[in-house]
């Protein structure tokens, strides 16, 4: 765990149900997921950039949800690297890059250690370790942007991922 981060130092907060608190907003840290990610559906894994509003996702804390939008944009943006089965047995089941401000759901040893929680809400970025979570640096790279109604944890690539409902703020820059 690296507590230099600047995006562990800045300590902002994504409220999700059942869940610890920790390290990132929806406003200023919408993550997203890159092409060709799995996400588990009522249908199976499906690519992201395949997926369709109204296609019904997996979710942990609520069963299927329908997904409402999907949208995808470029950016140049730090990306980090999550090792095969580095936070988890076989989670994620192959090597899987994020941007680093992407919020995951973390629940081994390390929310416990760092959080002082059994599961911890966290931006990827904050869990750079330089051994099993790397930091790739800034990456030109189209993320996708899945949209629900409410707060929720998918299942992308093997990884449980949160997803906050944008905000008018940040539907209005996309737009």
């Amino acid at each position: 765990m690296n507590p230099q981060n600047s995006a562990f130092q800045q300590g902002h907060e994504v409220s999700l149900p059942q869940y610890a608190h920790h390290q990132v907003s929806p406003i200023e840290a919408p993550g997203g997921l890159p092409e060709d990610t799995l996400v588990l559906t009522q249908k199976g894994e499906v690519r992201v950039q395949e997926l369709q509003p109204g296609d019904k996702v997996i979710t942990r804390n609520t069963g299927f949800v329908p997904l409402r939008a999907i949208s995808s944009h470029s950016e140049k943006t730090r990306m980090v690297r999550v090792t095969a089965g580095s936070l988890g047995h076989t989670r994620p089941e192959e090597d899987m890059d994020l941007p680093a401000d992407q919020t995951v759901l973390v629940r081994d040893w390390r929310a416990k250690a760092i959080y002082g929680q059994n599961q911890a809400a966290v931006a990827v970025g904050c869990l750079v370790d330089d051994e099993f979570v790397l930091d790739l640096g800034e990456r030109s790279q189209t993320l996708f942007t899945l949209e629900f109604d409410r707060p929720c944890v998918v299942y992308a690539g093997g990884l449980e991922v949160a997803i906050t409902p944008s905000s008018p703020r940040s539907r209005q820059k996309a737009a």
